[in-house]
This record gives structure tokens, sequence and C-alpha cells, in this order.
């Protein structure tokens, strides 16, 4: 398993969070560090202990992007136009963090501490829910370097914003402030800088202490449902129901309601 300073692990009162450091760096995804928020990612999502996961920056930025600048000094590139030498040719959807944070069933919270920009901006796209600091925004920067937004925002904004507003973010390509993200979606919240990650971690608290099977059915089925026929869905919903309703979750739920006191579940 690796390890690196350049990216952090810690899990506190079911909690998982994944802080990108390399606050020098504005974050930018260079080296091991894609690797590694995959990595840590579905770590999380494997521990039975954890049931919320937070995704955050260290500095002033959440993520810059790529480390395209360090890719060429790594791979001796000169030119902007040789920076294609250090992208992979293929894409493994299990390593690559966009698809990884997607794709995990546990709740995942991006608390932005900054700017994301480019691949940092998709990455925070992915994840289920957005708490912004008060002068935090998005940058959707592809289209001014020549390229597209290479890892999913192209799927996930329309499906946020809706066609006409996307095509108006993405072609523009102009920074979204926090305010405007939260009027049109694209947060739950906006906070003070300096209550950001209390915010965060009161949310992610409030989602662990409800039952963890039931809490990841839910986002699992929301998935589905973007691909499926309402009839279609419906079913599926009906069989997690049955699955669910056997789980010892299920009936501590309903005793403690029933006794009028705090459940206490215990993921099976």
């Amino acid at each position: 398993m690796m390890t690196s300073q350049d990216t952090l692990y810690e899990i506190d009162s079911g909690i998982a969070t994944i802080t990108l450091n390399r606050p020098e760096q504005m974050n930018t995804l260079g080296g091991s560090m894609m690797a590694l928020v995959s990595q840590y990612i579905q770590q999380a999502e494997d521990d039975n202990e954890v049931r919320a996961i937070i995704l955050t920056g260290a500095g002033r930025m959440f993520c810059a992007g790529l480390d395209v600048v360090g890719a060429q000094s790594r791979t001796g590139s000169q030119a902007g136009s040789n920076a294609a030498a250090a992208i992979p040719v293929t894409l493994d959807v299990k390593r690559f963090p966009p698809a990884v944070i997607y794709n995990c069933e546990k709740p995942v919270i991006c608390a932005l501490n900054g700017a994301a920009a480019g691949f940092g901006m998709d990455m925070a796209l992915a994840c289920d829910i957005r708490v912004m600091a008060q002068t935090a925004k998005l940058a959707p920067t592809p289209v001014k370097r020549g390229i597209v937004p290479e890892s999913g925002g192209t799927w996930i904004l329309p499906r946020l914003v809706g066609w006409e507003k996307a095509a108006e973010i993405f072609f523009t390509a102009r920074n979204l402030g926090a305010d405007e993200c939260k009027e049109l979606g694209l947060c739950a919240h906006v906070v003070p800088n300096d209550e950001l990650m209390t915010f965060a971690r009161n949310l992610a608290a409030d989602i662990a202490a409800n039952a963890p099977l039931a809490v990841q059915s839910a986002k699992r089925l929301m998935r589905m449902g973007m691909a499926q026929q309402f009839n279609d869905h419906v079913h599926h919903v009906y069989m997690n129901f049955l699955q669910l309703m056997r789980t010892e979750d299920a009936k501590e739920g309903m005793t403690s309601f029933a006794q009028k006191r705090a459940p206490e579940f215990k993921g099976h």
C-alpha cells in the first residue's frame, strides 16, 4: 500500500478525511497522488468502521488540476505541446479518482477550501455533496488550454445544472464563485472559510449516525436511477428494500423509534 505526505488519510469517529497536501503546488495531482486518492477512497469504502468520507485540500487551493508542469519536467519536455508525452494512452477507471469517487458506495463530501480547476473541478463534481468556503470557486478551465474536461465533468455538469447552463459554463470557461455555485445547485452549502471543516465534519457526522447499509443503498439507487426508466427503477428499489428489511439495523431502527431513543446502528 502506497503512502505519501502529498496525500493524507485519517479516520475519526467513523469519518475518513482525505487531504490533498501539496499547498505549494496548489494541490495539483502529480506523481502518485492520483493513485493515492483512489486508493484511500477504496480503503475507506472497504473499512466497515467508515460511514462517510470527506475530500479536501490543504492551503488556499482545493486542487488546481493535473500537475502538467511537473510531468513535463519529469519527461524532459520543453514545449507545452509535448505535455501529452506524460499522459497515459489508456484509462484505468479503477484508479482514476473521479470514477472511483463516483462509484464509491459510501457518501463522499467535498469540502472545497479553495479553487477547484480542471481535473480538480471534475473531482469535486464527482462527490455526492459539496460544501464551499466563501472564497472557494469552480474554474472550468480546459477549453482555455486547448483541451476538454478529461475526467467526467461533461457527463456530470449537465445533469446538475441542465444542458444550456452547462454549455455556457464550459464554453466560456468563466470562474464560478461560491455563492453562484450554490444558486446553480453546484454546492449544498457556503460557509465562512474558518468554519469549513467543522461544518463538513458535522454534516458527515449526521450521515454517519444513520444506518450505513441504508445510506449506501440510497446512494447506489440514486446512481442507478440516473440511467433507468421509472418502472424499472421502482423494482430495483423494492428489491433493496426487501434486503434491508432483513438486517439488524432495520430492526434497530424500528425498535429505537418505538422506544423513543436514538438508534445504535452496527452496519449489519
